[in-house]
C-alpha cells in the first residue's frame, strides 16, 4: 500500500487511507509524518530520562509540541516543512543524548533512541516505523489512542505557549506518554491506564489554555456576531490561535482592511479585548469543509493559523491567496515566519495583498449569538437552575466536537431540530455549524444553543456541568440531566473525549462513526467500562436518550 492513516473520522472505508488521504494528504506527506512522529518519540524518551534527573530541556519540549501539532489532520501539507521538523527533532535528540552522556545519565536501549536516518532515507524509513509496524491489533489500537490524544493536548498547549503560559507537568505527561508507547513489553492494562493519564493531561492543557485566553483577552461574553460583510477589502482568518489573531488586528488597524473570522476562529468575537477594533467586521461562512466555495467568494487573502486546511483544487481561484503560519503549512502557500526575539509576527505581505483585492461577496446576512463560556453561564446559574427546577428546562444535550464533509453529518442538524423545546444544547467546536443558525428560540430568555467557543472550550462545558452538579447538590456529574452526543473528526476531539473519561463522565455517544483506530476488543472495553456508544438514527436516539 502507498500509505496508511486512520487517525481521522473520514478514514477511507471506515478502516484507513491507503492510497491518498481523504483529507488530501499524499503518500509522501503521510510517510514524512510517520517519521516525524517516530523521531519525536525518541526525543521524548531522552528528555524524560533527563527530566528524572532535573536536566530536561524546555526547548525540546516545545519542539515536540510543535511537531505533534503539525501532524494533526488538515494542519500541514508542506513536505519541506515536515522534513525540516524531522531534521530539528533528530538534531535536538542528539543534543539531548550528548547532555545525558556528560551527566552520566543512562538511556533505555530502544530503536527510537538510535533512530537517525539520512534525509534522503526519510521516506523509506517510514515503512518500518509507521502505524502498521505495531503488529498486535489491540496494542496498536491503544498506542494510537495515546498518540492521538497527545497530539490534541499538544495543540492546546501550543496556543497557551504562544500567550506566554506554560506548565512543566504537561510537557512531562506528553513526553512520558510518547516514551511509554515505545516500550515493547507494555501490556493492554498499562496502556489503558496511560490513556486515562493522557486524558488528565488534556484537562490540564485545556485549563491552561482557558487561563491563558481569559487572562489575556478577558472572559467571553454573550455576543451577537455579524455574518454579513462590509465595503472594504478583507482578510479571512481560520484556525484557532488567538495570539496570531490579535497581532493581525493590531497591524491592520487604520489600513482600510477589514478582518473576518472563519470556522473555528468565530469565538474570537466573544472576547472583550477584540471588540475595540472597528475593522473586526464579522464571521464569514461556515465550518472548515465549506472553504472551497466560501474562499472563492471572499475575494481577499486567507490566513490559516492552524488546521483545518482543505488543499485547494488545481483550478481554485483563491489558491494564490492562501497564507499559513505556526504549525500549519501548505505547499505553494506563503508561510508567515514565527516570532523572533519577542517581536510580533510580520503580516505586512498579507495586508499588502489584501489591499489589492475586492471586498468580500456577501453570502448571507444576519447575526448569530455565542459567548456562553463557563464564566458567563455560571453568572446566569441562578436563572438556569430555576429553569430546571420549574421544569422549563428538562435536559441539556452536549453536542460539542467537530464538523465534517460526509452526508451522515446531517444527522446532527436533524437531531437538533428534533429536540423538544424544553432542552438546551451546550456546544463548542465547529460541530455548532450544523445547528447554530437554526431558529431554535430560547427558554425564558436562555438561548437553546449555548455556544462556549472553540473545541478547546469543551473545558467550559465541563466547568458548567460541575457548577450545575454543585448547585443541585448531586454526588456525581453523571446524575445531572445531561446527554452527551459528541461529533468527532480529528485528534483534538480525541483528547476532549479522553479528558471527559478521565473526569469520570460516562455514557458518551460518539459519532457519526466510532474511530477506525479502535480494535473490536478495545471498543468492547470502552463500551463496558465507560459506557461509550455510537449513534443510530434521530428517531431512535431521541426516543432512547431524550424522551
Amino acid at each position: 500500500m502507498e500509505m496508511f492513516c486512520f487517525q481521522c473520522q473520514e478514514a477511507a472505508g471506515g478502516k484507513g487511507c491507503t492510497i491518498q488521504g481523504v483529507c488530501g494528504k499524499l503518500p509522501r506527506t503521510a510517510k514524512l509524518m510517520d517519521v516525524l512522529l517516530y523521531a519525536v518519540r525518541g526525543e521524548a524518551i531522552v528528555n524524560r530520562a533527563l527530566r528524572d534527573k532535573g536536566a530536561a530541556e524546555e526547548k525540546a519540549s516545545r519542539q515536540i509540541i510543535d511537531a505533534l501539532f503539525s501532524t494533526i489532520t488538515n494542519a500541514n501539507f508542506d513536505d519541506e516543512a515536515l522534513k525540516m521538523r524531522i531534521d530539528k527533532a533528530l538534531s535536538m535528540k542528539n543534543e539531548l543524548i550528548g547532555t545525558a552522556k556528560k551527566r552520566s545519565i543512562g538511556l533505555p536501549s530502544l530503536p527510537e533512541v538510535a533512530f537517525h536516518p539520512a534525509p534522503d532515507r526519510y521516506e523509506s524509513a517510514a515503512e518500518r516505523v509507521g502505524v502498521l509496524s505495531m503488529e498486535n491489533e489491540d496494542i496498536r489500537s491503544l498506542k494510537q489512542m495515546v498518540i492521538y490524544g497527545v497530539k490534541g493536548a499538544a495543540a492546546y498547549t501550543e496556543h497557551a505557549l504562544n500567550l506566554g503560559f506554560a506548565d512543566p507537568d504537561i510537557f512531562a505527561m506528553i513526553e512520558n506518554a510518547l516514551a511509554e508507547v515505545c516500550r515493547p513489553d507494555i501490556d493492554a492494562d498499562a496502556l489503558t491506564a496511560l490513556v486515562l493519564n493522557v486524558g488528565e493531561c488534556g484537562v490540564k492543557a485545556m485549563a491552561l489554555l482557558d487561563k491563558a485566553n481569559t487572562t489575556t483577552y478577558g472572559n467571553p461574553e454573550i455576543t451577537k456576531v455579524n455574518i454579513g460583510v462590509g465595503k472594504n477589502p478583507g482578510i479571512l482568518v481560520s484556525g484557532h490561535d488567538l495570539k496570531d489573531f490579535e497581532e493581525l488586528l493590531e497591524q491592520t488597524a487604520g489600513t482600510g482592511v477589514d478582518v473576518y473570522t472563519h470556522s473555528e476562529m468565530l469565538p474570537a468575537h466573544y472576547y472583550p479585548a477584540f471588540k475595540k477594533y472597528p475593522h473586526f467586521v464579522g464571521n464569514y461562512g461556515n465550518a472548515w469543509w465549506r472553504q472551497r466555495e466560501e474562499f472563492a467568494t471572499f475575494n481577499g487573502p486567507i490566513l490559516f493559523t492552524t488546521n483545518c486546511i482543505v488543499p485547494p483544487l488545481k483550478n481554485a481561484t483563491y489558491a494564490g491567496r492562501i497564507y499559513t503560519t505556526g504549525s500549519s503549512g501548505l505547499s505553494g502557500a506563503t508561510h508567515i515566519p514565527d516570532r523572533q526575539e519577542g517581536k510580533p509576527k510580520d503580516f505586512s505581505a498579507l495586508i499588502a495583498h489584501a489591499k489589492r483585492c475586492a471586498p468580500p461577496t456577501e453570502i448571507e446576512q444576519g447575526e448569530i449569538v455565542g459567548g456562553f463560556a463557563h464564566n458567563q453561564v455560571i453568572a446566569l446559574a441562578d436563572k438556569v437552575v430555576e429553569a430546571v427546577k420549574s421544569g422549563a428546562i428538562r435536559k441539556f444535550v452536549v453536542m460539542a466536537g467537530c464538523d465534517g464533509r460526509f452526508k451522515s453529518r446531517q444527522y446532527y442538524t436533524d437531531f437538533a431540530e428534533a429536540l423538544p423545546k424544553d432542552t438546551v444544547i451546550l456546544t463548542a467546536g465547529c460541530a455548532k455549524y450544523r445547528y447554530n443558525k437554526l431558529p431554535l428560540g430560547d427558554i425564558g430568555g436562555i438561548p437553546r444553543v449555548l455556544d462556549a467557543g472553540q473545541c478547546n472550550d469543551s473545558y467550559s462545558l465541563v466547568m458548567i456541568a460541575l457548577a450545575l452538579q454543585k448547585a443541585f447538590g448531586l454526588k456525581s456529574v453523571n446524575d445531572l440531566p445531561i446527554v452527551y452526543n459528541i461529533a468527532w473528526y480529528e485528534q483534538k476531539a480525541v483528547i476532549v473525549l479522553l479528558a471527559l473519561l478521565s473526569l469520570g463522565i460516562t455514557n458518551i455517544h460518539l459519532g457519526p462513526t466510532l474511530p477506525a483506530f479502535l480494535s473490536p476488543n478495545v471498543t468492547k472495553v470502552l463500551v463496558e467500562k465507560f459506557g461509550i456508544g455510537g449513534i443510530s438514527d434521530v428517531e431512535n436516539d431521541m426516543k432512547n436518550w431524550i424522551q
